[in-house]
């Protein structure tokens, strides 16, 4: 039977040697595997490929039947693990929280359980007829978010 610890074991060191990291692994019903890794630097094509190759030469495919994506987690993808939140610190992402609310800041930390941010907001001040822009610094629960991406800016 195919299972995540498995296909872990098989790749982990070639993933360690690469300064890769595993973001997830889901294997469905169908033997259907997905893997996608993610890196401090870049993913390639390579990488992908070489993991692929990896567990084709130590899965029997006649035996499960399987069918094997290997991917490096895309800009559109939401932050899954700690190591992906560590990766943009001092960046800019896109959080959604569960309210509905959303906010594009600097990311300026992150733990197992929190992550603080950094954005600006613009706030009317008394005595002054135009709203002033203040940096605003807040923590949050993750389990407070929905979801988390990179923010691409094309200004």
């Amino acid at each position: 039977m195919l299972n995540k610890d498995n296909i872990s074991n098989l790749i982990d060191n070639y993933i360690n040697e690469n300064n890769l990291f595993i973001v997830e692994i889901t294997i469905s019903a169908d033997n259907d595997i997905e893997i996608i890794i993610d890196s401090f630097n870049t993913v390639t094509l390579d990488n992908c490929t070489k993991i692929s190759r990896i567990i084709d030469q130590n899965v029997d495919r006649e035996m499960f039947d399987y069918s094997l994506t290997v991917s490096s987690s895309g800009l559109d993808m939401p932050l899954k693990i700690l190591k992906q939140y560590q990766k943009y610190i001092d960046k800019e992402v896109s959080i959604v929280f569960k309210t509905g609310k959303k906010i594009v800041a600097k990311l300026l930390s992150a733990s197992e359980e929190r992550i603080e941010i950094e954005y600006t907001s613009k706030v009317k001040i008394e005595g002054q007829k135009k709203s002033q822009p203040i940096t605003v610094k807040e923590s949050f629960l993750l389990n407070e978010i929905k979801s988390t991406k990179p923010f691409i800016n094309f200004k």
